[in-house]
């Protein structure tokens, strides 16, 4: 095979012997402070290995940091050719370059290796290379988009008018590790954008002349990758080679239009993953049947917990008797704690006029998320995607003094959100949702105090769903943003002073998550993990300075003067419908005795037990458990079995012997046969678990 010139040169930079008297010297930064003068045109390659000859091989990329201001200002020489890419801010700040990037600057210079969370992010680009080489050496008339790395693995767009199939699949799969055995190296080369658009274009590649239309400058020279004869246009950077993609899998298909409009080509979207390891590789793929066994949109079908119906809209879930029974159990709880820190509970309407959502602001920040307005005869009304100007009226009913503060008032409150179809999904996001809200008006001096409180009564409430594994995350705005946050830096900096100074008084770890607040005030995330790591916003605690300006809100102080109130929006445990959600994933629907829908299942042996079933039954609901008798004419383990796989937490069995002993045999769920026990005995001991609300059984 002939290389190109471009290659040739590409092959000649890697492969060049640097003379030290005929090159300047630059400065390379380590992160242990170390400074080695080195020649320009070192790679970083060569200096890990000048480092340990072990960091070398372990190195995926580096993190390369310009320090002059000629790199700040032009960026390092051999990346000119993607110059078009990045902005000015951007070529001053960290970057992943390529091992074999020639350093011709001064620079902070850091080895990216496995244990860093940004490397794996590469290895899989990588992969979707690996894959793309793998698709045009088996179907060579099929067309490339784009493969960009996910927080999942990867995927890769193709344009074949052909579908591919399972077997299609199985061997693109078989085709990849032979790419990874070839251990190609990834060479980068560069082409006259003009060039490169000539030459797409002739080939009839539309998704390739898009992309170099859309994310080059006229005149450029455009960045490509090379490994064997694959050319892809891409930025990089990549791992040195296909042999450091070890463990990869191609996971499904899926249907996309180009440009996501259904006018154009449908595209043939293939989804893979890779890890370093096939042990890392192997524990994703367990942890991934664990998530489909735990999925609440299964879970909710099998356990008759709830059902979406095409004829009442999508995301508009319905609850049956046993769902309605987790979500009434939640809400009790969390109003019996509420009422226990002092809240106050109100009702609001779920819909109001539009002039209310203009006065707040919603409208303007909001609006593309509500449903439309209703135009009656005189006014227009809307379905309210917030509870905070209802809650903000009923504050402001009365004049009220420093001695009332705080006012807490909570609701479980509906609200209405139009979320796009392609984001619906079961319970954990929907259309119609209940939110355990609350706003908290208070003085500023009690703003750290209270906001103390929220956060014990955040963990007292996960410490009995069980809930442990979450974060917290500090939502700023995006100062550059100025449409999606209310403008007004005093505000803002006030708002996230306050909420800094009290997370550190806490002693908490937190990360900042920028352009992630609310419009009007940064706030508090508590972030649940599921199953597979993906985090979720489920708790939230705001402050706002803005609210109480704009509805011009006012309490008595104690120099009699009047003074503006601080709220703190809160929701504990989120919406019903994403807790809900949550806990049938955490619990696999086998639910703690006392959220449990059904906690115990009653199995006569015969027709002739069924006056003692009805015995056993007013005894258990006389204790306020939840009972479900089965009197069909079927076998014992055939009714057993239901209950199990109903996941029930207890079942009684009972015949002559149970009968004339007053007692009930026992089974558990998770350890089965516990014996016979007194009827009266297990009834108690059942009472004590559902009032303590034990995890256990």
């Amino acid at each position: 095979m002939k290389e190109s010139p471009a290659q040739i040169e590409a092959l000649k930079i890697q492969a060049e012997i640097i003379d030290p008297m005929s090159k300047p010297t630059i400065a390379i930064h380590l992160p242990d402070g170390a400074v080695k003068e080195v020649p320009a045109g070192t790679t970083p390659f060569e200096i890990a290995n000048s480092i340990s000859p072990r960091l070398a091989a372990a190195s995926v990329v580096a993190r390369l940091t310009p320090l002059t201001a000629a790199a700040a200002a032009d960026g390092v020489k051999q990346a000119e050719g993607e110059a078009a890419m990045y902005t000015a801010e951007d070529k001053s700040a960290p970057r992943l370059v390529d091992l074999s990037t020639p350093l011709q600057e001064d620079a902070k210079l850091e080895l990216v290796t496995e244990r860093d969370v940004e490397a794996l992010k590469v290895v899989r680009h990588s992969a979707a290379h690996v894959l793309a080489t793998a698709v045009l050496e088996l179907f060579p008339e099929t067309k490339l988009g784009h493969g960009p790395a996910t927080d999942a693995g990867f995927f890769y767009d193709f344009y074949r008018e052909k579908p591919f199939t399972p077997e299609d699949l199985a061997a693109i799969e078989k085709k990849m590790a032979e790419v990874v055995a070839r251990d190609e190296k990834f060479v980068r080369e560069y082409q006259p954008r003009e060039q490169a658009l000539d030459e797409f274009s002739r080939d009839g590649d539309f998704m390739k002349t898009h992309f170099v239309t859309r994310f080059t400058e006229p005149g450029a020279q455009v960045s490509f990758y090379r490994n064997g004869k694959f050319v892809d246009f891409c930025r990089g950077p990549h791992v040195p080679s296909t042999g450091r993609v070890k463990a990869v899998k191609v996971m499904s298909i899926s249907g996309a239009y180009w440009l996501g409009d259904e006018k154009n080509p449908q595209l043939q979207r293939i989804y893979g993953t890779a890890f370093f390891s096939q042990k890392d590789l192997d524990a994703y793929l367990e942890r991934l049947e664990d998530a489909k066994r735990r999925d609440h949109r299964r879970l909710g079908k099998d356990l008759e917990l709830f059902r979406v119906s095409e004829e009442v809209g999508a995301g508009l879930p319905l609850w049956l008797p046993k769902g309605a029974t987790i979500r009434r159990l939640l809400e009790e709880f969390i109003l019996d704690l509420e009422r226990k820190d002092g809240y106050e509970h109100v009702y609001t309407p779920a819909l109001a006029k539009v002039d209310l959502y203009k006065r707040s602001g919603h409208w303007a920040h909001y609006h593309e998320d509500m449903f439309p307005p209703m135009d009656l005869e005189t006014e227009q009304m809307v379905l309210r995607p917030m509870n905070c100007p209802h809650h903000i009226l009923i504050y402001e009913s009365k004049l009220r003094s420093y001695r009332d503060l705080p006012v807490k008032l909570a609701e479980l409150g509906t609200m209405y959100r139009y979320e796009r179809s392609g984001a619906l999904s079961g319970l954990s996001r929907v259309r119609c949702m209940t939110l355990n809200d609350a706003h908290i008006f208070v003085a500023p001096e009690q703003i750290k105090e209270e906001f103390s409180n929220v956060m014990k009564l955040v963990e007292r409430a996960y410490k009995a769903l069980g809930i442990t594994n979450y974060s917290y995350r500090l939502s700023l705005r995006d100062p550059a943003n100025k449409e999606k946050y209310v403008d007004n830096d005093a505000m803002w900096e006030l708002g996230e002073g306050v909420l800094r100074d009290a997370l550190d008084s806490l002693g908490l770890k937190y990360k900042e998550g920028k352009g992630e607040a609310a419009f009007y005030g940064p706030k508090l995330d508590i972030q649940l993990a599921d199953v597979m790591g993906h985090e979720e916003t489920y708790a939230t605690i705001q402050v706002d300075f803005h609210l109480p300006n704009q509805f011009g809100l006012e309490y008595t102080g104690a120099d009699g003067e009047r003074h503006r109130p601080v709220m703190i929006h809160r929701g504990v445990i989120s919406t019903m419908e994403r807790m809900v959600s949550y806990l049938i994933e955490h619990y696999a629907g086998a639910f703690p005795l006392w959220l449990s829908p059904v906690q115990v299942g009653l199995v006569p042996i015969s027709e002739r037990h069924a006056n003692y079933a009805k015995k056993v039954e007013t005894e258990l609901r006389g204790a306020g458990l939840r009972i479900e008798t089965d009197l069909r004419n079927e076998k014992m383990n055939a009714k057993i079995r239901d209950f199990a796989n109903q996941k029930t937490p207890y079942i009684l069995v009972f015949g002559d012997k149970e009968e004339a002993a007053g007692a009930v045999s026992v089974r558990t769920r998770g350890k089965g046969d516990q014996g016979s026990m007194l009827l009266a005995e297990f009834v108690a001991k059942a009472k004590a678990l559902v009032e303590s609300q034990s995890l256990e059984l």
